[in-house]
């Protein structure tokens, strides 16, 4: 990264100012605007931060354009064919690929902490029966601080390795918890004898009459949603995790809030409402009707799971997602399924039409990933719980990159004030 150009602000009868260009490994150059206020008095405005870099990060990098997606530097493509979830998650919190033996040790610490306290069971107790899984996921995993005080100190770097596969590892049993909750079925305890998403799945579907003989390619294809899901650079939910963290807060606090955020239809929950928008549309046959309603600006009807806010041309883990959804529909014998059928003719539409052509609405990979969700017997309540589950390593990961930054500072936006100007109170008999 250079610092060698400047940038020139001309202000109205001010002398110009200059400000450094900082050049990345990958991306658009950023203007160095931190003492913008000292030496100008003016602060910049940039609602939703569309063209500020808040931090420095070496974690993930996208190209929108491109249609691109690295985790350090990896394309996502060969990692969802060649890794599994863990290898990729030992890569995000890491920086490199582990060897074998490296591997091999990162999944025993992982299976050691995949048991949670049987007092944090009996918080399940305390919600609703019909509570939603990701209100209960906020609950819980906020209150894994109240068991594990160690974490409270975070500059132990040691610490920081224990609080990162302690979650990992158990937030698989956590969120199997809440399903079971919900259903009102017997909690599953793991079993370190299974993979970390054969185990999940052994939770999540088994019970205790019989034993759970997961499906490998089941197996494989939720081990591929975690992967696409891991990390996705500084969303909505990881710049709530890493301006949590910027206060201090613990990591359990800081990931709860990256949670709460993830919960919301425009983020996390957007596989969901495009799972609802097919049952909407329920048919093959009102496809046209739904197209025209989507295409006129005065129907309130949106089209779920087509084009991305950073993917401009086609999402990456889409076209991954794609191929996994076959596979899995295939193992199940489900080719014809309805919403399938039904997909897929929204595809095929959209890939044809000007309409969706000229304004890049292609599938993205929630387009996909609710179809293979559902496949797999997953309830679409859970689906964001499954996506916080797999971004969990990222959110840690960028939380660790924070703490760790020399540069970090908690987290203060500025505002432009547009409400009443200065005023004076009038006493009330005045009023």
């Amino acid at each position: 990264m250079t610092t060698e150009r400047k940038a020139i602000v001309n202000i109205e009868g001010r002398d110009p100012v200059e400000f450094p260009i900082m050049t990345p490994t990958h991306g658009n150059d950023c203007i160095d605007i931190r003492t913008l206020g000292a030496k100008t008095g003016l602060f910049t405005y940039d609602s939703g931060y569309l063209s500020t870099a808040s931090c420095r990060s070496k974690i993930t990098f996208i190209d929108g354009d491109k249609g691109e997606l690295l985790y350090r530097g990896y394309p996502i493509e060969q990692l969802a064919e060649s890794c599994n979830f863990l290898e990729v998650a030992y890569l995000l919190w890491n920086g490199e690929l582990p060897t074998p033996a490296e591997k091999a040790g990162f999944e025993k610490n992982i299976k050691n902490h995949t048991m949670v306290h049987e007092q944090l069971v009996k918080f399940y107790q305390g919600f609703r029966r019909d509570a939603h899984p990701m209100a209960i996921l906020v609950g819980v995993v906020g209150a894994l601080s109240a068991f594990y005080h160690e974490a409270e100190d975070f500059s132990d770097l040691e610490h920081q390795n224990i609080s990162f596969n302690r979650i990992v590892a158990k937030l698989p049993t956590i969120v199997a918890m809440a399903y079971k909750y919900h259903v009102g079925e017997p909690f599953m305890y793991p079993r370190n004898d299974l993979d970390y998403t054969a185990n999940f799945m052994h939770m999540m579907f088994g019970n205790p009459c019989e034993e759970y003989k997961p499906n490998p390619v089941l197996v494989r294809a939720l081990d591929t949603i975690f992967t696409l899901h891991a990390d996705h650079e500084q969303n909505a939910s990881t710049s709530t995790v890493r301006l949590s963290g910027s206060s201090g807060a613990n990591p359990y606090a800081c990931i709860s809030a990256g949670i709460a955020c993830l919960w919301g239809p425009a983020h996390g929950g957007a596989n969901e409402a495009c799972l609802q928008m097919l049952e909407e549309i329920h048919d093959v046959s009102r496809v046209a009707e739904y197209i025209a309603r989507a295409k006129d600006k005065n129907d309130s009807f949106k089209l779920m799971g087509f084009g991305h806010r950073v993917y401009k041309n086609f999402d990456p883990r889409a076209t991954l997602m794609r191929t996994v959804c076959n596979e899995v529909l295939q193992e199940l014998g489900l080719e014809n399924d309805r919403l399938f059928k039904l997909a897929m003719e929204l595809e095929r539409i959209a890939l044809e039409d000007n309409y969706f052509i000229e304004k890049k609405l292609y599938p993205n990979v929630d387009f996909y990933s609710g179809i293979v969700q559902k496949a797999l017997g997953i309830p679409t309540t859970m689906f964001t719980c499954i996506f916080a589950l797999a971004r969990t390593v990222g959110w840690m990961t960028q939380w660790e990159e924070m703490i760790n930054d020399p540069e970090y500072k908690i987290g203060r936006p500025r505002q432009l004030y547009v409400g009443a100007a200065r005023r004076d109170v009038i006493p009330a008999d005045q009023r």
